[in-house]
C-alpha cells in the first residue's frame, strides 16, 4: 500500500482530499491538528508518533525531524543500496507529502506581534519534508497548495499515478513556495536585527495578474504583489470597472498615486507616461479637477486620473466629458459611478488612501543586478529652507513654491515647475540640461508665468535659468542650492527682484 503524510496549517480542502486518497489506495500518515480533523470525520489515519516512534517534543518543535520520515522520503526506488537500508531499518517509503506551512506571513502582519510571537511560527519540519520530498519528486509527489488537489486527485482516478510532468510542476512549485517563505523570514528577521545593507537580499512577491503585454506588444510581462505591501498601492487596488489593466497603466497609475498622497486638500493629479502633465488643488473635488485639466487641456487626453477624495456626481460630469484611461480614488458615490460605468473600458479603482504606508524600498532592476533605496518621501515640511535674496516670498508665492515643490519631485529629471497657488502651469520633464526643462515649462505655462512661481528639482549650474524664468515674469523661484554658483543665480534674482528659496535638498528622478 502506498503512502501519504499529511500535515497542514491551512486545512481547506484536507477532509476531501484525504478521502481521495484513501479511495485511491493510499495509507495515511498525520501529525497534530491535521490528524485530529481527519480522526473527527472518521478518516483512518496514523499519528507521526507510530512511525518515529518518539513522541512529539518541545512543544511540537519536534515532531517530524526523523529518519523513518526523511529516509521515506528521500530513498531513491530504483537504487537497490537504498532500498536495502529502508528494509535494514525498517523504513517504509512515503510516496506523497501534502505539507503546507505555519502561517508566518499572515503573524507578522497583526500589529501587536511580538518578536517571540514572530519567531514561534518559523516553520522548520514543515519546509524540510516539502525539499525531501521536492528532491526526490521522480519517486514521491509533494503538494503544497489545496488547489492543486483536485487535479492529483483526477490523475490517479484517471491513471492511478501522477504523471512525472505533474511531479515535477510540483516540485518546482514547492521550491519556489519555500523559497518565498524564507525570504519572509529574512526580511523580518534582517529588520529586526537593523541591519541597513545584508550581505545578499532575496526579494519575494506574488503574481497578481498576468498581463498581455509590456511596454510594447512584442515584450511579455506579469504583475507581482508583494506579500504585505502597502496597501496604499495599485497592486492592492480594486478595480470597479473596465478593461483589465496594462503594464504601462499600472506604470502610470503608481505614478499619479505617488504624487496625490502628498496633497492634503482636494487634489486632482493627472499622468502621461510617468510624469504629471496637470496637478490642481481646491476646495472641493470638481474644482481640483478643473484645474488639474485646465493646467494642460491636451495632455490629459488618455490620461490617469489619481483623486484624494470620494469622487461625487458632479466630479464625475467632468471626467466623463474627456477619454481617459483610469480614475483611481478612495471611492466613489453610486451616482458617480453610474455616471462613469456608462463609459464601457474606463478603468475605475479604489485604493485604501487610509491605510499604512510602509516603509517600502524602491528597487530599479538595470542588466545584470539591482540597485535598491530608500522611497524618496521627504517633501515641502523636512525642507531646511532659507531664503538667499533681497526679497522673501509673499504668503501667495509660498503657497505656489509649495505646490511646484511637491509636484517636481514626482517629474523626470532634469525638472522644472511652473505653478501658482493651486495649479500647475507648465511641467517640462526629462531633458538634458535643465535650461531646456525650463524653456518647456515656461512655453507651456506662457501669460500664466507672469507672478507664477517656478520649481527645480536641482540646482542651477548657472544663472540662464534665472534669466529665462525673469523674462517670462517668474516672481518667485524654489531650487535646492548647492552649486559653486549659487551667488550668480542669487545676483541675477536679486537683478529682477525675484524672490528664491533654498531647500537644502535635491529630487532628482530618473
Amino acid at each position: 500500500m502506498k503512502r501519504a503524510l499529511l500535515s497542514v496549517s491551512d486545512k481547506t480542502g484536507i477532509v476531501e482530499f484525504a478521502k481521495g486518497l484513501r479511495e485511491a489506495g493510499y495509507e495515511l500518515v498525520s501529525t497534530g491538528g491535521t490528524k485530529k480533523t481527519l480522526a473527527e470525520k472518521g478518516i483512518e489515519v496514523i499519528g507521526i508518533e507510530e512511525i518515529t516512534k518518539f513522541p512529539e517534543i518541545m512543544d511540537g518543535r519536534v515532531k517530524t525531524l526523523h529518519p523513518n520520515v526523511h529516509g521515506g522520503l528521500l530513498a531513491k526506488r530504483n537504487d537497490d543500496a537504498h532500498l536495502a537500508q529502508l528494509a535494514e531499518h525498517h523504513i517504509q517509503p512515503i510516496d506523497l507529502v501534502c505539507v503546507n506551512l505555519y502561517p508566518f506571513q499572515h503573524t507578522i502582519s497583526k500589529p501587536d506581534v511580538t518578536p517571540d510571537e514572530a519567531i514561534e511560527n518559523i516553520d522548520i519540519g514543515g519546509p524540510t519534508m516539502l525539499r525531501s520530498a521536492a528532491k526526490n519528486h521522480e519517486f514521491v509527489t509533494v503538494v503544497v497548495d489545496p488547489s492543486d488537489y483536485d487535479i492529483l486527485l483526477a490523475q490517479l482516478s484517471e491513471n492511478g499515478e501522477v504523471s512525472g510532468q505533474k511531479k515535477r510542476q510540483l516540485a518546482a512549485k514547492v521550491f519556489r513556495h519555500t523559497a518565498a517563505y524564507d525570504a519572509a523570514i529574512s526580511e523580518y528577521m534582517t529588520k529586526l536585527a537593523e541591519e541597513e545593507n545584508p550581505e545578499s537580499v532575496t526579494l519575494t512577491y506574488n503574481l497578481k495578474q498576468s498581463l498581455r503585454y509590456g511596454e510594447n506588444p512584442h515584450q511579455r510581462a506579469s504583475f507581482y504583489q508583494k506579500p504585505l505591501g502597502s496597501t496604499f498601492s495599485v497592486a492592492y487596488a480594486t478595480q470597479l470597472h473596465g478593461k483589465e489593466l496594462s503594464y504601462n497603466n499600472i506604470n502610470d497609475a503608481d505614478a499619479a498615486l505617488l504624487i496625490v498622497r502628498d496633497f492634503d486638500q482636494p487634489a486632482a493629479v493627472a499622468v502621461k507616461h510617468m510624469n504629471p502633465c496637470g496637478v490642481g488643488v481646491g476646495e472641493t473635488l470638481a474644482e481640483a479637477f478643473r484645474k488639474a485639466y485646465e493646467a494642460d487641456s491636451t495632455s490629459i487626453f488618455g490620461g490617469i486620473i489619481a483623486l484624494n477624495r470620494e469622487v461625487d456626481a458632479e466630479t464625475a460630469a467632468l471626467l466623463k466629458e474627456i477619454f481617459l484611461e483610469i480614475i483611481i480614488a478612495p471611492s466613489f458615490t453610486k451616482d458617480a459611478l453610474e455616471v462613469l460605468t456608462a463609459k464601457k473600458n474606463i478603468r475605475l479603482l479604489t485604493v485604501d488612501f487610509e491605510g499604512e504606508l510602509k516603509k517600502e524600498k524602491k528597487t530599479t532592476s538595470i542588466q545584470g543586478g539591482l540597485l535598491i533605496q530608500d522611497l524618496d518621501t521627504d517633501g515641502f515640511d523636512q525642507a531646511a529652507l532659507s531664503i538667499p535674496t533681497k526679497r522673501e516670498p509673499s504668503e501667495k508665492e509660498w503657497a505656489a513654491l509649495k505646490l511646484g515643490w511637491k509636484v517636481v519631485k514626482h517629474v523626470k529629471s532634469n525638472a522644472i515647475v511652473v505653478s501658482g497657488e493651486q495649479m500647475t502651469y507648465g511641467i517640462g520633464a526629462g531633458q538634458m540640461n535643465r535650461v531646456g526643462a525650463a524653456n518647456i515649462a515656461l512655453a507651456q505655462a506662457g501669460e500664466k508665468a507672469a507672478g507664477a512661481a517656478l520649481a527645480s528639482d536641482a540646482f542651477f549650474p548657472m544663472d540662464d535659468t534665472v534669466e529665462a524664468a525673469a523674462k517670462a515674469g517668474i516672481t518667485a523661484i524654489i531650487q535646492p542650492g548647492g552649486s559653486v554658483r549659487d551667488e550668480d543665480s542669487i545676483k541675477k534674482a536679486d537683478e529682477y527682484d525675484i524672490a528664491m528659496v533654498f531647500t537644502g535638498f535635491r529630487h532628482f528622478k530618473h
